[in-house]
């Protein structure tokens, strides 16, 4: 019975080494995933103010849109980078004021016109599309986790260790979410 038990307590013992080592892969690949996010969003940040320099030279009387961008870029870079749900707000207003920014900029064809403006949206038209495909590989990071985290008998190894739940990078803006409307009238 002896011999019973101890090879009980070794696969007990097994089991917990193979999920706390689990547990900690997924959180290090949230970890990794989110250090992507953030780079991508670093690098829409250091864009903005050439933008609004460029905008500034056509638009100046649009005061209002080009300070509102940059109250948002400032909001956003003072959350700490590992508070997810607090930047995911941020970064979605801060996304809706250069969607305000670029509608100001179909009312200046020459603006329109200028290859620094066009070189600078199209950067960020590309650093956009990679934001996002960092978030959705952050988010099956944490989706990950978070499922180790949740099942049993995984989460008693994770609640004993004190593993979280990651919080997902979701995109806020109702206007975002909403399926474009296709109308051929």
């Amino acid at each position: 019975m002896d011999m019973i038990g101890l090879i009980i307590l070794l696969a007990i013992a097994g089991y917990a080494i193979m999920a706390y080592n689990g547990l900690v892969k997924a959180r290090q690949m949230v970890r990794e995933a989110w250090s992507g996010i953030d780079v991508q969003l670093k690098r829409r940040a250091d864009l903005i103010p050439n933008l609004i320099e460029t905008v500034k030279g056509f638009a100046s009387h649009e005061k209002d849109t080009l300070r509102e961008v940059t109250e948002m870029r400032t909001r956003a870079q003072s959350i700490p980078s590992d508070d997810v749900k607090a930047r995911a707000s941020a970064e979605s207003m801060l996304s809706k004021a250069l969607g305000h920014l670029f509608a100001v900029a179909e009312d200046y064809p020459e603006l329109k016109a200028n290859q620094n403006f066009l070189e600078l949206q199209q950067t960020l038209e590309t650093i956009e599309s990679e934001i996002q495909m960092s978030r959705r590989y952050y988010n099956g990071a944490a989706r990950d986790l978070n499922v180790k985290v949740e099942s049993f008998p995984s989460n008693l190894v994770a609640n004993t260790f004190s593993f979280k739940q990651a919080d997902y990078f979701e995109i806020e803006t109702e206007s975002d979410r909403a399926v474009p409307q296709v109308s051929f009238e």
